[in-house]
Parts: C-alpha cells; structure tokens; sequence
C-alpha cells in the first residue's frame, strides 16, 4: 500500500484563525495534498474554523485542491454522533481521531473503551472509522499495565483502529517501531515530527514518575518550541518509522504535526514537507 504524506491542521491553527481559505492556499502550495482537519464539537455536529459546518469547509478544500482524509475531536457528553457523522460526510472525509485523553486509573481507561466502542458502532454504519491517537500519558502504568496495553486490550479491532504519534511515544519513553509492530494492521494512520537534540529528558516520565496520573496541566506546559523539531531537523530515526510502517502496518497516511514551532507555521511545515518528501521517496 502506497503510503501518502498529508498535514494535520493543528500545525496551522493559528494561521486558519486569521485567514482559514488564505492558510488552505498556502498549505497546497507548500505541496501538500492530503489534509487532517480540526474541529470544535457542538450538540449539532462539528464547526470548523470559526464558523463552518462541513459543506463549508469542502467548498475551501475544493477551491484549494486539497482532500480531507481525517479529523481529530475530543468526545463531549452531549455531542451528536450521527450530525458529526454527517459534517465528516459532507467535509468528504471517512476517517475520526480522538485527539486527546486522561485518566486517573485503569477503571476510567477500560469505562473509555467501552464508551468508545460505542461511539464507533455508530460510525462505523455512517461509513467513518474510528482512531485512537496518542501522546504520552497512555504510556503511564496504572497497577500492572499501561494505559495503552488497556487500549489495545479493550478497544474492539472490527471498530476501532490507531493513529500512531511516533514523537510522542518516545517521550513516553517507548520504542515506536516495537509498538508499531505490535499494532499491526490495527494502525494505518501515522503522526510525524522530530525532536531537537536539546530536548531534555527525552522521557517525560523520568520528570514525572511513570504511575503518576498526566493531567492536561501537565502536558499543557510541555507545548514549547524548545521541545518539537521539524521532520528532518532533529535526532529521531524516522526513516526506520516509515520503514516500519509499511512493514507492519500497510500504513495509508503519514500525517506532519508540528504542535508548536519556532518558526511561522507555514514556514515550518513547508519545512517538513520537503525533507518528509524526501525520506518517503528514500525509504
């Protein structure tokens, strides 16, 4: 299976704020095609930018010759699953990510498997597959296991599948091609950045204690340009994650996430476009 370079939004939120159209252009000139949006969640389905509902959205993309593979959002207790359904419908993608999760202990991580597998049931029959994407509070233990040994554990396979963040494994102080391996077929979707030589301690959890519960304040401050790199600026061995990718995975997308940056977002994903390109076309 081929495996595609596309960008994930969140790398150009700033800019979409000022100019969502302008910021489309500019991503498709920098050479991508492939998109992964962004969305804030409402009882009545997904807003996009500032405003837009997902005819909105697919009209920019259109003008923009770009596609809308994925979305990330976060679950909300109220939120409507068939009118998400139907703004990723509309948005032309097929595919919807859980941007971000934390837990205090196992019995929360197995309650948000099984609301999960809920949530994918209905979908799934809307033709929209379900991810799980990580950071690196899934790599804290919780008694005997951690919290990402539960999410394969308990996320049913025929309805959930994972988007691997490969950066933020390693600061979990994890090895991404062993759990790419072990993911398997299970992961076709792949997050990228690189991390400067400077960033310190690579595992967080060396900061932080490996049982001790990761709360959104604790990541929160860790969103620093001095921790993230652009792909090919810094001392992550992505060339073996692509390579693993398509061994285990049959991997379809490898989405740049630049979470911050020092350098305008454009600029920097443009950045990572090129050397990204290159590692793809080498490996």
């Amino acid at each position: 299976m081929t495996l595609s370079l596309g960008l994930q939004l969140w790398s150009v939120r700033n800019s979409l704020q000022e100019d969502y159209a302008g910021t489309l252009d500019k991503v498709a000139a920098a050479g991508y095609k492939n998109v992964e949006l962004i969305c804030s969640v409402t009882p009545s389905g997904l807003v996009f930018g500032k405003d837009m509902r997902g005819p909105d959205v697919r009209k920019l993309l259109d003008a923009s010759g770009l596609r809308a593979v994925s979305c990330h959002f976060v679950p909300t207790p109220d939120m409507s699953l068939a009118a998400i359904v139907d703004d990723l419908n509309a948005a032309g993608a097929d595919s919807l990510g859980c941007a971000i999760a934390f837990w205090q202990n196992q019995d929360e991580v197995k309650a948000f498997c099984e609301a999960f597998n809920q949530y994918a049931e209905v979908t799934k029959q809307g033709g929209v597959q379900l991810y799980y994407h990580n950071h690196f509070e899934e790599f804290q233990v919780f008694g005997d296991k951690s919290a990402y040994d539960l999410l394969i554990e308990r996320l049913d396979p025929a309805l959930v599948k994972f988007e691997f963040d490969t950066f933020w494994a390693v600061r979990g102080g994890q090895d991404p091609v062993y759990w790419l391996k072990k993911l398997g077929k299970r992961c076709d979707l792949i997050h990228q950045k690189d991390m400067p030589a400077a960033a310190s301690p690579v595992n967080l959890f060396e900061k932080y204690g490996y049982d001790t519960p990761i709360t959104i304040d604790v990541l929160w401050p860790l969103q620093s340009p001095d921790q993230f790199g652009e792909i090919g600026t810094g001392v992550l061995p992505i060339a073996s994650y692509l390579k693993a990718a398509r061994t285990y995975n049959d991997a379809r997308y490898v989405f740049v996430e630049q979470d911050v940056t020092a350098l305008p977002e454009i600029e920097s994903v443009a950045v990572s476009y090129v050397n990204l390109t290159k590692l793809l076309a080498e490996n």
